[in-house]
Formats: structure tokens, C-alpha cells, sequence
């Protein structure tokens, strides 16, 4: 008589409430040993891989990839194996499962699974977006998951790929196995993956080149005379006149589908903070015109909030709104905001009050990567005392950025331009940075954050 075990997803984050599927290591009827991967699950934060709690023979598995899984909900059924090694009851392991009656030994089946872990939505293969050359975005602050388990390159499929990899490419539509590997021990990283993606030579279901190309060059006669599908989209109508726009009655084509990982994250965060936050933002230009050639515009950024928070130290707080408390911070910790195709994360540059010009860029660039690798830690993900939203690097002149509690303000720079400037006996043409302030006035004053936007100013009006 074996005995059938249910394992529940535990919590990947601080209070998440789900998170999806990325990928199983196992199929049904497979048999797993203690503590071997059982399957990859993405969060608000990163791609997690979440070892198996028992040892023993997988009897169902729930859901598919692309499926969102609640916390606490079932993920796996077991049929234990008496002779492979258990976890004792009383030893802790962070997971959550619980038990089930002992099936029959004739015929064993798994308990049933609730409905809350049915399948949300299937995944779709989506194409590779271009590159940024650097990411700033508006602010959200992105809660973050403890990793279950140490991220390492795991074969599968005879493809050694680490699981924030996989999921990328399956993002992508990017075939691991027609990838070439450049990382240690064969592993395909997330740079092969995005090359493939870029240059098209590893889509999902393409035939390879040296099939495709014959095929190209000799047509068969039906392909040649197919005729134009009608269901192509164009502005006229088949008489040739302008296409009447649909009446509202009409359903939009398009499928809505689930937001999941960081962007479903980020809902829930942009929206717990517009019910709490009172937001007011002040706006004005700063004046570059003096700046010496070489300037680094994010270190410029950063070190005039530096100099603006210590001046106002009330904008460089946490704010409670249920206990009515603010915490003033001695060290400036800026929450930088990093946009990607997956959503916001906003990782914490730890100790800017202590970072010269050259400290500031590496460690912005350091943040950036690990956020693109999807390896950063949980603990860069929160923490920080006030952000900054460099969206100008895009586009957009003034913004009212989100504040996220328990933050008081947030600065958000926009595009630089010139403007004509009055001087001495006539006009200069003067590069100016415009900025956005926007603060809790629950928290400060509005005097206080005139006076931190002027301290900014002021900073970053000097040549160096």
C-alpha cells in the first residue's frame, strides 16, 4: 500500500498571492527523488525553481505552462516510495502540502484538485522586442520572492539552460535546441537567446534552412496562384470606399488574456497605492547650460537628490498611514526604475549619499543587468527611501509618477531640451532637464518639496 501525498505551492514571495508556471521537469507517472526539480515558476520577481518535497512516483501534475497557480493551491499529487529517502514530518522544508488518505493497492489514484488550480490561460509564444539602451520608466515598486532553490543550468531535453533562460525563450518563441550555446559546460544563456531571437535562426516550428530554401525557390503552382485572403485587413471596403468604423456593439477581436509575474505584480501594487497615496507633484526646469562635456545625466540625477534629501531630509522618509508615523532616513537609498517587456522592477541603489559619479553608474549598470538576467536578489527589490523615473531617456517632458508606499516622493526627469533663456542684454539658447516631484502630502509639505525640487535645481545647475 503506498501512501498519495498533495503538494501545494508555497508562498515564492513576500505575500504573493499566485504565480505561473514556466516550465515541468517531470510528467506525469515520472518517478522523483527528494529535493529534485520539479518545476520553474515565475513571480513578481524572477523565475524560481521549486524542488520536488517527496520522493516517490508524480501521479498529476496541475496545470499546464502559462497556467496561474494560487498559493496554497495543489501543484502536484505523489504516490510515496517506501524505499527512497523521505523528509521527516517534523523537519521544516517551507513547503506546504498536505496529506492524503492511502490509496488501494490495486489501483491507486490522486485525490482530487481544487478548482482554484485550474488552468488560467495557455502561454503564447511571443516575438523578441527590441533593445533598449537603458531602462527608466514611470515607478511602481515591485514586491519580490525568495528563490526556492539555488537557480542552476539544468539539462533538459539535452539543452542545459538555467530556468529564467527558458522562460525567456519560450517568451521569445526561441527553440533551445536550435540555439548555440556559449555558456559554461554547454549552458545556452540569456545573451544566445536573445541573438537567436534577434536573428530569427531558432523560431519555434521553423524548418531548418537547408529545407526551407528549396521549397522557396520552386513554389508549387497552387501556392503561386493562391489568391489574396479575404480576411486581410485594409481601410477599404470591397466596393473601394473608406471602411466605416464598427458600430460599439461590436465584440473587438482579440483574446483578453491573464497578466502574469511582474506585470500582474505591478496592477496590484499601482493600484494598492492610488487607493492610499495623496499625491501632489511639482514641476520645473533645470537649467544645464553650464555642464562641462562628460557629465553622466543618471549620476547627475542621482547625486542632486542626494544633496536635496539631506537639505529636506522629509522627502527622503517612509510614511505609515495607518499608525500616522514617518521614519526620516539618515542614508539615501534611490529605488531606480527599470522598465523590460515583462514590467517594472525598481531595484534599490543602496548608499547613494556615499557614491561618487563612477560608483553611481556601476552600480545603475549593475542593477540593470542582473534585472534583464533575471537574477537579482529579493533583497535589491525593496528598501529603497525615494526613486527616481528617468522616463525622459524615451520620451515625455513632465509626469506625475506613482509613490509607492511606504516612500514619500518620487522624481521623475523627462527629456532634455533647449529653450530660450533671458541673460544679461539678450536671449541664450540653454539646455534644461525638466522635472516632476511628485509627494505624499499626507507626509510633507508643500514647502518642503519646493525646497527639495530648488535643492535639485540648484545641484544640478553647477558645471560638475
Amino acid at each position: 500500500m503506498s501512501q498519495t501525498k498533495n503538494f501545494n505551492l508555497p508562498d515564492l514571495g513576500e505575500g504573493l498571492p499566485d504565480a505561473t508556471i514556466v516550465e515541468w521537469f517531470v510528467k506525469e507517472g515520472d518517478v522523483i527523488k527528494l529535493d529534485e526539480p520539479l518545476v520553474s515558476m515565475e513571480t513578481a520577481k524572477a523565475v524560481v525553481e521549486v524542488p520536488s518535497p517527496f520522493s516517490g512516483t508524480v501521479l498529476k501534475l496541475s496545470g499546464a505552462a502559462g497556467d496561474i497557480i494560487p498559493t496554497g493551491a495543489v501543484l502536484a499529487s505523489f504516490a510515496l516510495d517506501p524505499n527512497l529517502p523521505q523528509r521527516a514530518d517534523g523537519q521544516d522544508t517551507g513547503h506546504s502540502h498536505g496529506h492524503a488518505a492511502p490509496a488501494a493497492a490495486a489501483a491507486p489514484t490522486p485525490p482530487p484538485l481544487p478548482t482554484a488550480a485550474a488552468p488560467v490561460a495557455a502561454e503564447e509564444a511571443k516575438p523578441a522586442a527590441a533593445e533598449r539602451d537603458d531602462a527608466g520608466t514611470v515607478v511602481g515598486a515591485m514586491q519580490s520572492s525568495n528563490a526556492v532553490h539555488a537557480e542552476q543550468a539544468l539539462a533538459v531535453g539535452g539543452v542545459k539552460a538555467v530556468p529564467a533562460v527558458r522562460a525567456t525563450a519560450r517568451k521569445l518563441g526561441v527553440d533551445l535546441s536550435r540555439v548555440r550555446a556559449t555558456g559554461a559546460d554547454g549552458a545556452v544563456t540569456m545573451a544566445d537567446v536573445k541573438q537567436a531571437a534577434a536573428d530569427g535562426s531558432a523560431k519555434i516550428g521553423a524548418a531548418p534552412a537547408a529545407v526551407a530554401a528549396p521549397a522557396a525557390a520552386a513554389p508549387a503552382p497552387a501556392q503561386m496562384a493562391a489568391p489574396v485572403q479575404s480576411d486581410a485587413r485594409t481601410p477599404l471596403s470591397a466596393a473601394g470606399k473608406p471602411m466605416r468604423t464598427q458600430p460599439p456593439g461590436v465584440v473587438a477581436k482579440g483574446q483578453p488574456e491573464p497578466l502574469k509575474g511582474v506585470r500582474r505584480n505591478m496592477a496590484r501594487v499601482m493600484a494598492d497605492a492610488h487607493s492610499k497615496v495623496v499625491p501632489t507633484t511639482l514641476n520645473d526646469d533645470a537649467d544645464i547650460h553650464a555642464w562641462l562635456p562628460g557629465n553622466d545625466v543618471t549620476a547627475r540625477l542621482v547625486r542632486s537628490i542626494v544633496v536635496a534629501a539631506q537639505k529636506v531630509p522629509a522627502m527622503n522618509a517612509w510614511f505609515d498611514g495607518e499608525a500616522l508615523t514617518r521614519t526620516l532616513h539618515a542614508q539615501v537609498d534611490i529605488g531606480i526604475a527599470v522598465d523590460t517587456d515583462d514590467g517594472l522592477f525598481v531595484p534599490a541603489l543602496r548608499n547613494a549619499d556615499m557614491l561618487d559619479a563612477r560608483g553611481i553608474r556601476e552600480g545603475v549598470n549593475r542593477l540593470r543587468e542582473q534585472v534583464e538576467a533575471r537574477s537579482i536578489a529579493a533583497s535589491e527589490l525593496s528598501g529603497y527611501t525615494i526613486s527616481l523615473s528617468n522616463f525622459g531617456m524615451f520620451a515625455g517632458r513632465y509626469a506625475t509618477p506613482v509613490v509607492v508606499p511606504p516612500c514619500v516622493a518620487i522624481v521623475g526627469a523627462g527629456r532634455a531640451r533647449h529653450q530660450m533663456t533671458p541673460v544679461m542684454g539678450g536671449v541664450e539658447a540653454h539646455k534644461v532637464i525638466p522635472l516632476s516631484v511628485t509627494f505624499d502630502h499626507r507626509a510633507a509639505t508643500g514647502g518642503e518639496a519646493a525646497r527639495f525640487l530648488r535643492a535639485m535645481m540648484d545641484d544640478l545647475a553647477l558645471a560638475s
